[in-house]
């Protein structure tokens, strides 16, 4: 080997510069330097964080603007264990993310104890692979890792360097696994699901987020608009198509209020089509939402259905769309829902969920929707707030709204933002937060400030773990655990450099958003609500 042989870390960095990458987040150390070093040459540019979690969440952010792997580096020890709550969110979020953790080399961790751990021990869990990188193996460990995290269902995928092997100079090998077409399903169960769809006259679909993973926007639209479907989405898939086409009936998940309206259409349809519906976002009320031996129901999904959510009688294990494709050839459309079933419910969910109030969390949401261009990218953090405004917040795009639906962590929103605006700094761009999730990620204005751009932070401020709060009142319990102090969020937000404002109703609120889009920086916006103002809206 000479010094002009590339090192291992430097193959890995460019198989992912390969795979479209051009952004990691992370924080480094001593063990990951050549790392940073090897994404940087292979023009992947770094951005540092001011912990591993947000940078996850900043990672994911680009990757759903990019569609390439996101890329999360963090140093042995304490910052790879900083990035295990942000690894599960792609777990379950079916995120494709490269998780890159340097360690100590295997002789050295035979006697050197000092922040040494099994890293693959704690993210093999959590994870669809765990690599340790080598010399001779690099390009194929590269490979494997970038072609198992983007294979179905996506996720993240660790791959763990030791620091002499990230220096290692090592000939050039370029072994690469070529990905076999999508292929059109064939057989009998195709065949008894063309009957199945011929003879609906009551058909509704329910499409989960397999249909952004594997491209099928186009051939899912037309056969909705072909065949007259009317359907739901889970909350990752909302903006698969736009949220004001005549035949969407908006987004399900975990809104009781929502459900009960959506599941007795389910109940009356003649034909459940389950499109790429991965049920990890749904609450139990989806749980054996149908009976496949009363109902027919048709579940097109990208791997065995192995989670017992639900059953259907046909189930197809292919990519959505040539799936759809196979599903519709030589079919005639018929006309569907005579008793116009589907827009009454679409008019009862518009009443259940008002955008007319005066002021409190629906508001602050219409009126925030009212303002911002169609185009805005939004975020939003788990909590009361997030039920709500998932089923207001309408989405004209797929991935126009973010979150974290599987695992529902906290403190996602912020950093997801940032992600967004450093991504795509042209767009409009916010996050809705929780005080208290607010709270969790505050530091990471600094990296805002850093970044530069106007990304918007809107803060829904009531002193309270408002979500957690109404269970307990629900359950008649007494209040411990949920209450703590009222912040100056706006003060919070000059204080790292940007704008803030503090608004109590809606005209405050649009002056805001309005200065806000034309700012030469972030803005936090902490809009203040009443106690218990989450009663009944969700």
């Amino acid at each position: 080997m000479t010094d002009t042989d590339p090192r291992a870390a430097d193959l890995l960095a460019q198989r992912l510069h390969e795979a479209g990458c051009r952004h990691a987040f992370g924080m480094p150390g001593g063990e990951v330097l050549t790392l940073v070093d090897a994404l940087e040459r292979a023009g992947i540019a770094f951005h540092l964080a001011k912990h591993e979690n947000a940078a996850g969440f900043m990672a994911e952010a680009a990757h759903h603007r990019d569609g390439a792997p996101a890329i999360l580096v963090a140093t042995l020890g304490p910052g790879a264990m900083n990035g295990v709550n942000v690894v599960a969110n792609a777990w379950q979020d079916r995120v494709p993310m490269i998780v890159l953790t340097g360690c100590v080399d295997a002789d050295e961790a035979l006697s050197y104890t000092h922040q040494v751990m099994d890293h693959q021990a704690v993210f093999r869990p959590i994870t669809k692979a765990s690599f340790r990188l080598t010399p001779q193996g690099a390009d194929i460990i590269a490979d494997r890792a970038v072609c198992t995290a983007m294979a179905q269902r996506p996720g993240p995928v660790h791959v763990d360097v030791p620091i002499s092997v990230a220096d290692t100079r090592v000939s050039v090998k370029h072994r690469r696994v070529v990905s076999p077409p999508a292929n059109a399903p064939v057989g009998a169960a195709i065949d008894d699901a063309r009957a199945w769809l011929a003879d609906a006259r009551r058909p509704i679909a329910l499409i989960g987020l397999d249909t952004l993973s594997d491209g099928s926007a186009q051939p899912v639209r037309k056969f909705l608009e072909e065949f007259r479907i009317p359907f739901v989405t889970t909350y990752k898939a909302k903006g698969l198509l736009p949220e004001d086409h005549p035949l969407c009936l908006g987004a399900a998940g975990l809104s009781p209020l929502a459900d009960s309206h959506l599941l007795p259409l389910f109940a009356k349809s003649d034909l459940i089509l389950c499109l790429g519906y991965d049920p990890i976002e749904m609450r139990p009320g989806w749980r054996e939402a149908w009976d496949p031996e009363l109902q027919r129901v048709i579940d097109i999904a990208a791997v065995p259905n192995d989670h017992y959510m639900h059953q259907a009688g046909i189930n197809i294990v292919a990519p959505t769309g040539p799936a759809l494709i196979a599903l519709s050839d030589g079919i005639s459309p018929n006309d569907t829902w005579p008793d116009q079933a589907p827009a009454a419910t679409r008019s009862a969910l518009a009443q259940a969920f008002p955008e007319d109030g005066e002021w409190g969390p629906a508001a602050i949401i219409a009126e925030t929707r009212a303002v911002l261009p169609r185009e805005t990218l939004a975020t939003v953090d788990s909590g009361a707030h997030r039920i709500l405004l998932s089923q207001m917040w309408r989405c004209y795009e797929p991935r126009g709204l973010i979150q974290s639906t599987g695992l529902c962590t906290m403190g996602c929103a912020l950093p997801m933002a940032i992600g967004l605006k450093l991504a795509e700094p042209e767009r409009p761009v916010i996050s809705f937060s929780g005080d208290a999730g607010f709270l969790m990620i505050a530091g990471e204005l600094s990296t805002a400030a850093e970044m530069g751009g106007n990304p918007i932070f809107l803060v829904f401020v009531d002193a309270s773990l408002a979500l957690i709060e109404l269970k307990q009142r629900q359950r008649q319990m007494p209040n411990r655990g949920v209450d703590f102090a009222r912040h100056d969020f706006a003060s919070i937000g000059r204080a790292f450099g940007g704008h803030g404002h503090t608004v109590r109703n809606r005209s405050e609120l649009r002056a805001a958003l309005s200065e806000a889009m034309e700012a030469d920086r972030f803005t936090v916006i902490a809009a203040e609500i009443e106690r218990g103002a989450y009663d009944g809206l969700i």
